[in-house]
């Protein structure tokens, strides 16, 4: 083993499997350093992968690897005290990377034994608790009480990273900008699920709700099929929680008794709960990218994009472990790790959908403030279409007068075009 590697990445989540393995792949000496028995042990989220950035590094992983399902169906589901009002997309069957749901113990595993095959030294069960500096800049970490030196570092160990904090490059969390994620994956027969989600073979369906799901607080609620298992949990802002005194697993709890979910999850058996601080603060909570000697990614960077559809996190991470390593190699060709030489990371991830998407929504994280999102709305589409499609024996009214008579004490019209502006503005 090399006394000094080429560079030392902490965390084997999707940005630090994904930086390691691109540098493996090159023929540098990599050490990919994970604090969990096995990579993804520690790590957790929604399920759901966008395959194509992926797919450029590893062409056709899906046939390879731990996927669950193939997702061909969208759903996005506005729930009130016992309604719902949904929109359903199903985009039908092919064979393009797309997007596929995961269980992250199994994907993350599979990717950290990729980083394997192609000669990079994964080490788990090893927790890195401090970087190692030498002539100025950082040059290795510790772990195990015994420093390992690398001429670079990249800290890919999540939303609470050490060694970004350690090097001040870290996320400045507050209540505001986090949300709490907790999940809970039931285990359902295969055929059940197809059945129950009107899926064929290995399709797949993704349902994000808002509304009753979080009790009308600033979040919303996710529902992945697996193969033999659907992952169902709340996402909501961890002030939120604070100011009402609520905690996200009473929500998830109420969450599965709702009319729209308790048929779906009915006969589950559960098979694991988890949670996960998700920045969800947009651009503006982006720390600085890179120091002499050190590169930070994925969760760690804040590198999540939510726009109040869903929050997409997986293939950011990739994307940006994928632009580490190649800044890294650049580095590495010039003999130069200095804060100038990696500056180039920040411009390669101004060139990727990475940071242009998050400056394309940098609105978002404010408009999403907006508490009539997750109450009065989600309430007034369900009234609405109860208006519409039941039959009372009175005269028929026209949408305009259903949704007129719905408003009523509960947003004006001018409020609701003000919304309405705000969310083009935003989304």
């Amino acid at each position: 083993m090399t006394d000094v590697f080429d560079a030392i990445v902490v965390g084997a989540g999707p940005a630090g499997c994904s930086a390691a393995y691109s540098l493996a792949k090159e023929r540098l000496e990599v050490l990919l350093v994970e604090r969990g028995r096995s990579a993804g042990s520690k790590n957790m989220t929604g399920g759901v992968l966008y395959g194509a950035v992926l797919n450029g590094l590893i062409p056709d992983f899906w046939k390879e690897a731990p996927v669950e399902r193939r997702i061909e169906r969208h759903v996005i589901s506005f729930l009130s005290g016992d309604s719902s009002f949904s929109l359903d997309f199903n985009k039908g069957v092919s064979e393009d990377p797309g997007a596929f749901s995961v269980l992250r113990a199994r994907f993350d595993r599979w990717f950290a034994d990729k980083v394997e095959e192609v000669g990079g030294i994964v080490a788990t069960g090893l927790l890195a608790d401090d970087l190692v500096r030498s002539e100025g800049r950082i040059s290795g970490i510790v772990a195990g009480g015994d420093e390992i030196l690398g001429q670079v570092v990249i800290a890919a160990d999540g939303v609470n990273s050490t060694m970004a904090r350690n090097a001040g490059l870290d996320v400045k969390l507050s209540p505001s900008n986090v949300n709490q994620g907790i999940k809970e994956v039931l285990q359902l027969p295969r055929d059940t699920i197809e059945d129950r989600f009107n899926l064929e073979g290995d399709g797949g369906a993704a349902i994000h709700f808002l509304g009753e799901c979080t009790r009308g607080l600033h979040g919303g609620g996710f529902l992945y099929t697996n193969k033999e298992s659907i992952s169902l949990g709340v996402v909501v802002q961890l002030q939120a929680l604070a100011q009402n005194g609520v905690k996200a697993v009473d929500l998830l709890e109420g969450f599965k008794t709702h009319p729209a979910v308790k048929e779906y999850v009915r006969g589950g058996t559960t098979l694991e709960y988890s949670a996960h601080l998700v920045p969800a603060g947009g651009v503006s909570m982006i720390p600085p990218l890179y120091t002499d000697g050190m590169l930070v990614a994925g969760d760690a960077a804040a590198l999540v994009l939510a726009t109040g559809r869903a929050l997409e996190g997986i293939n950011f991470a990739i994307a940006s472990g994928m632009a580490a390593a190649q800044t890294v190699k650049q580095a590495r060709e010039a003999g130069d790790y200095s804060k100038a030489t990696l500056s180039t990371y920040e411009r390669l991830l101004k060139e990727t959908f990475v940071l242009q998407d998050l400056a394309e929504f940098r609105k978002a994280a404010g408009f999403l403030d907006n508490p009539r999102l997750y109450d009065t709305y989600p309430g007034l589409a369900c009234a609405v279409a109860e208006g519409l499609f039941l039959s009372d024996g009175n005269p028929k009214k026209k949408a305009w007068s259903v949704l007129r008579e719905e408003m009523k004490g509960k947003v004006s019209l001018w409020r609701l075009l003000r919304d309405a502006m705000a969310a083009r503005g935003a989304m």
